[in-house]
This record gives structure tokens, sequence and C-alpha cells, in this order.
């Protein structure tokens, strides 16, 4: 049984070992505290890139594997990602020897965001790359904000940045915060401006239905406090929901006629988007953006909106957004060969899949999209999609996928089915194809892509380093 009375942070930490600390957040966090000055140590299962090789570049010393022993030297803190489960012998040695332990939002707090005003961005979808806009028109109006976000900004090559500015800009996440506090992330922080993007069914092996995740969404939105502005996606009915009566300030944005922060209308001319932004029925400003997709232009309007706020200018704004080199594995240029495009994106969950593929579409001028998926996550090697994964792929013109890697953990009955999922598509008259590995996969669109085509790769994680294979293939 865990004491709870340990999770505790010690005023005078300074020893501080980190459980799991190859997670994108948790490599963060110890490099972060290695930076404030602490002793910093770390343990995962198979130590693995790229966070592996941050943490070795900041002689942060990692132990390959989890083991008691890792603890024997009694850091004045543990810090429990949330993956790791009750079972792990560090856990349980960090309660024999009586340890003072906590999770990771609570080490942020603590270590990174004390006397920092929050701006914290949650929602379905586009948190990273709403989060990684508002951080980087913040740096470029001199504010330096620490932030804290769940992708690799590549106008930093880094996911972290220890700001002496007064905000902290915050990935608000709403997963489970740690296996002794399953309440989501988000919930740990109090914030000053706050962004919803979207709320959709997600997260299936922590949550049960839609109604859950609302529920979720709907204390950390009651909570937000009184004299701080939540902005609000305007097409989100679950969102909309949500905010009814709640007890901040809110302001709407989005395409609707009456949002506070309204686009219009945009124009596509590679390798720009152009757009207006009206504020309140009014000409705010006109700017074009790198970013592909509709759903990058609404990220793109809360960070505008959270920027105003702040009383950035905008000639500032329009500046930053020009400058903005995106986040590593969204809309990512892996590489060309022979004239075909290779492309990077996080997306797994089917909107994310439909709005990736269909911001795509516009930069197809010569050539086909081949969408390239693997179905990884949680939610999506489990048959709760399956009947929505189809249409997600409607704009594509050839379309592969792989056969989820790690179908085992899921129970038979409730297993996400690749190839029904490409006779569905087949029956819409699409050109889909099955694979059972990724080296079929490799084979066949190195043997198929013609010079023009864009190559669109989407899944969470590795995909077995595809990318790099295929464009050697090619």
């Amino acid at each position: 049984m865990i004491d709870l009375k340990k999770n505790v942070i010690p005023n005078n930490a300074h020893q501080i070992h980190l459980i799991g600390a190859c997670g994108t957040g948790m490599a963060a966090l110890a490099c972060m505290l290695k930076d404030l000055g602490q002793a910093v140590t770390g343990s995962d299962q198979k130590v693995y890139p790229p966070m592996s090789e941050l943490l070795a570049r900041k002689n942060i010393p990692i132990f390959d594997g989890f083991d008691a022993r890792n603890i024997a030297y009694k850091p004045d803190l543990v810090v429990i990602g949330n993956a790791v489960t009750k079972n792990n012998p560090e856990v349980i040695k960090t309660q024999e020897m009586g340890l003072h332990f906590c999770s990771m939002p609570q080490a942020v707090n603590a270590f990174v965001g004390k006397g920092k005003k929050p701006i914290l961005i949650t929602g379905t979808h586009g948190k990273t790359t709403t989060s990684s806009l508002i951080a980087w028109i913040l740096f470029e109006a001199g504010f330096d904000p620490t932030f804290f976000i769940g992708g690799i900004l590549k106008n930093f090559d880094s996911n972290y940045h220890l700001g002496k500015g007064d905000y902290i800009v915050i990935e608000g996440d709403e997963y489970d915060t740690a296996f002794f506090d399953k309440g989501p992330k988000f919930m740990h922080y109090t914030p000053e401006l706050a962004v919803v993007t979207s709320i959709e069914f997600d997260h299936a092996d922590i949550y049960e239905d839609i109604a859950h995740v609302k529920r979720a969404f709907s204390a950390f939105i009651s909570a937000i406090p009184e004299q701080s502005t939540l902005f609000a996606f305007d097409a989100d009915p679950n969102i909309n929901e949500l905010i009814k009566g709640v007890p901040c300030k809110v302001a709407k944005y989005g395409r609707a006629i009456g949002s506070t922060w309204r686009i219009p209308d945009f124009s596509i001319s590679p390798p720009f988007i152009y757009f207006d932004v009206h504020r309140n029925g009014n000409l705010f400003g006109s700017f074009k953006t790198p970013l592909a997709g509709e759903h990058n232009l609404l990220n793109t309007l809360a960070a505008i909106a959270i920027a105003d706020q702040l009383t950035i200018n905008r000639k500032t704004i329009a500046h930053a957004l020009e400058k903005y080199l995106g986040v590593k594995r969204r809309q990512e240029i892996r590489g060309i060969k022979r004239n075909i495009t290779v492309i990077d994106d996080f997306a797994h969950h089917p909107t994310a899949v439909r709005e990736t593929i269909r911001a795509m579409k516009p930069f197809c001028t010569h050539g086909r999209l081949i969408a390239v998926f693997e179905p990884r996550t949680n939610s999506s090697m489990r048959n709760i999609f399956q009947d929505i994964y189809p249409h997600a792929f409607d704009q594509a013109d050839l379309i592969c996928i792989r056969k989820p890697p790690l179908l085992e953990k899921i129970p038979a009955d409730i297993r996400f089915s690749s190839e029904k999922l490409v006779d569905d598509m087949k029956g819409l008259g699409k050109d889909a194809h099955y694979f059972p590995d990724t080296e079929s996969v490799i084979d066949f669109v190195a043997e198929k892509a013609l010079p023009g085509d864009l190559v669109l790769i989407m899944s969470n994680g590795s995909f077995d380093n595809i990318h790099q294979r295929l464009l050697e293939k090619l």
C-alpha cells in the first residue's frame, strides 16, 4: 500500500531520481532540473532515443532497466512517471525506504512553474502546435517565457525552455497523472490564460466513453479562476456545452459569426496560407503561415488571441508566425528523393488523420497523396474507431495500412482490424492495401511512388524508422 504522506516535495530536495525518464515530458523535466542545479538521475525500460540522447548530452546518468539498486543512494525525491506501475521495483524500494515522491506535474509546479503565470493549452487535438506557437510568439516579443511542451520545437531544437519572464506555457494533457493520482495532468495547473481546442473521445485505456472525457474537461474548466480567461474553440459542441455558466471569462475563437476571434476566409498559395483575422467583428490584421491545413489555422488563431491578450502588437505576431519552423513529427518533411517527398506526422485519432490528409492534399500539385498509417495507440488498436477510420482517408489517392505492432496487448474481442479497414475502404472505391509489417510497406511504396508524389506517414511511434528506410530505398 502506497504511503501518500510521503507524496510531498521537501523544501531542500537536491538529489532527484526520475522513474520513466525517457518519456518526452519526463526527459524535459530531468533536463530542467539539471539546469536549475539539481543532482539528477533517471531510469527507464530499454532506454531509447531521442530523449535518451538529450539526457546524455546533459550528462544525466540514466539506468537501463528498473532496479531497486538504482535508488540505493537515497535521493531526496523520486519523480514517478505516469507509465510506471505500483509494482515497479524502484517504486517498491521508494516505499520501503520511506523516500519522498511526486508526479511529473507536481515537480513542474514546484521547481519550474513556481512564481510563473501559467498559459495552459488543452484539448484532444492541436495542443502541441498551439503551445509551440504561443511560446514562440512570446519569445519573439521579448517575454522570454518558460515552456514545457510535448514536442520538439524546431526554433529551439527542444521541448522545454527555462525563461526569465513571467509566463510559463504548458501543454495540458488529459491523460492520467500517475498510478497514485488517476486524475488528468491538467488539473494540477491553475492557468491565467487557457485554451481548449477540442473535446473528443480518446485514450480508451483510461476513459470509458465521451461522457467520461467530458467530466474530466468539465472539472478543469469549472476550476479556472474567475479572473482568468479561457479561449474556447467555437465549433465543438462538447466545448460549447461545458463552458455554459463557468466562472472564468470566456472568449470564443474559430470561424463562426459572432465569435470574439474569427477567420472569415483564407487562401492557399504554397508555401503559405494567407488569412485575415477579425476581433469582435472588426479586422484585426492580415497574416500568413507556413503551416498547412485549416486545423492549424485555428491553432494559430488561438495563439494570436493569447498574444493580443498579452498586448503583443500585430507586427510582432505576424513576424513570429512567418519565422515559425514548426514541431518535429507534425507535418515534418523528412526528405525528398526522386522528387518524392516523405512527410512524418503524429496523427493517429481519426479526426487528426482526416485533417492532416486534408491539409496536405492542396500541396500535391504534381502528384498523388500516398497515406501510410500505423495504428498503435491504446485507442487506435481497439475497434472503437473501426467504422470511423474509413472516411478519414477519403482525400488520399493511395492508402497503406500496417497491422498494429502490439495487437496482442488488446483483448481479442475488442481488437482493431487493419484488414477490415482496408476492405471497407476498397468498398468505398479507395485504392487501399494491407501490410503485416513495416518492411512490406517500404517495399510497396518504394515501387509504387512516382515523381511528384507526397508520402504522408502517420503514427505516434517511431514506426520502425520507416521514414529514413524508405528514403534510402527510394
